[in-house]
């Protein structure tokens, strides 16, 4: 279902025109109200008025998280507290929290970009879905609450954790459609089978996931262990939260809002841009904001753009399924290596579970990557060369992926510790030290 033809269908040419008076008018709004945005473009010599174009955009400055923690808490907001009906924060587990506000108008269109994702992924006003994200400070389960329920479809706020009594809910409720992040999807899938319960009995049919980066292996695996159709959406408190984009029916990249979002992609070394479809890090300015637009957003999420027309309708540019982020990117002995990788080849793998963990060390000034991986009941044999040869087997497929070799440990299904939010893949203890 298109939740509004009239922007998501909208002729290319008339999308950018828009886009460009969003624009405009966005950088008249910080540079009158937000010292920090004006100061930057007085240090670059750029005036509103210089902004002539779509491309006049590279003229504007990026945005990180630091400038966004130094002006804490209230530093970056464009309007008065007065006006401000909403505060959300991310955890700050390494320092500051990033603070962002909404005004009554940056609700309405917030939960319009979240209806628009529920709606692409086939959520009708007959569904219940269920939320499992944590509420509170977070904006994940906040954004696409209000979303599901503009559609007019019933809403289970059974917010993060204990998951038993989220799938007893599932039972007893007869939920339809699920919202969490995608390692949280197999971890119910896990509980419940555990529990002698089969899963695609439920009445669930969609889920809508988001939080943490996935490939189309766990795609296939919670399709397979849930019996639904998983489709991934894609925000950041940042910007505005979940609604940014998301995937319709056709599952072939993720619809961008760009009536409300300018998205590029850049070279994330340089900052400058790249070629349309090349692979860069993705920068967003927000053209709708009011209480906490922000210019040229670096996400440091690693993605690709598609403006060709989808086989749904939407004429709105696609980002490629986000697997990776430059700082998610470990450099062990002078090799770049990204935790997707190794999920990429462990999902390929029969037997093996869609549960790990990456324990870098440090010996010797040396560093020594272990690769710890959940197998199947059945890997496990009396037969030692048996057991030595499937240790073998992955460790040889992980060493041609990764380029470098890695010592595999096999322990058994539920060793690795589960989270009801976002999946820990990674102990460096190098950053111990």
């Amino acid at each position: 279902m298109i939740w509004n033809p009239e922007y998501e269908c909208m002729d290319r040419e008339a999308l950018l025109a828009l886009q460009l008076r969003r624009l405009q008018t966005t950088v008249a709004w910080v540079y009158e109200r937000v010292p920090y945005y004006r100061d930057q473009l007085d240090a670059l010599g750029v005036r509103p008025r210089d902004i002539r174009s779509l491309d006049d955009v590279r003229h504007l400055p990026f945005t990180d998280k630091t400038a966004l923690r130094d002006t804490y808490p209230f530093g970056m907001f464009a309007v008065d507290l007065d006006h401000v009906v909403r505060i959300h924060s991310s955890s700050g587990t390494t320092g500051k929290p990033i603070v962002v506000g909404y005004t009554k108008g940056d609700l309405s269109t917030w939960t319009a970009c979240t209806a628009r994702v529920a709606a692409s992924a086939g959520i009708t006003e007959k569904d219940r879905v269920q939320m499992a994200f944590l509420y509170g400070m977070f904006t994940g389960g906040w954004g696409m609450h209000y979303g599901v329920e503009r559609i007019g479809a019933t809403v289970i706020p059974a917010g993060s954790g204990n998951t038993e009594r989220h799938i007893m809910m599932m039972q007893d409720f007869g939920t339809t459609a699920l919202v969490s992040t995608p390692s949280y999807a197999l971890y119910l899938a896990e509980v419940g089978e555990k529990a002698g319960i089969d899963m695609s009995s439920l009445s669930l049919r969609v889920g809508l996931f988001g939080g943490e980066p996935s490939g189309e292996g766990m795609r296939a695996e919670i399709e397979r262990r849930l019996g639904i159709r998983a489709t991934d959406n894609y925000g950041l408190s940042e910007v505005m939260g979940p609604g940014v984009s998301g995937e319709c029916e056709c599952q072939c990249g993720l619809h961008l809002a760009e009536d409300h979002f300018i998205c590029e992609i850049v070279d994330p070394a340089t900052g400058e841009p790249l070629p349309p479809g090349e692979e860069g890090e993705l920068v967003i300015t927000t053209i709708t904001k009011e209480a906490f637009p922000v210019l040229r957003y670096r996400t440091h999420d690693l993605t690709a753009l598609d403006t060709a027309v989808c086989a749904c309708g939407r004429t709105l540019a696609r980002m490629r399924k986000v697997r990776h982020r430059t700082d998610d990117m470990l450099i062990i002995r002078g090799v770049n290596v990204f935790p997707s990788q190794v999920e990429d080849v462990l999902l390929a793998i029969e037997g093996v579970e869609p549960h790990y963990l990456m324990v870098i060390d440090r010996e010797m000034g040396m560093d020594r990557l272990e690769i710890r991986i959940e197998v199947a009941d059945e890997v496990f044999s009396d037969v030692m060369a048996d057991m030595v040869a499937f240790t073998r087997s992955v460790s040889d497929r992980l060493s041609t992926v990764l380029g470098l070799g890695a010592k595999v440990t096999l322990v058994e299904s539920g060793t690795i510790e589960r989270s009801v939010g976002k999946a820990r893949r990674v102990l460096d203890h190098r950053s111990m030290e």
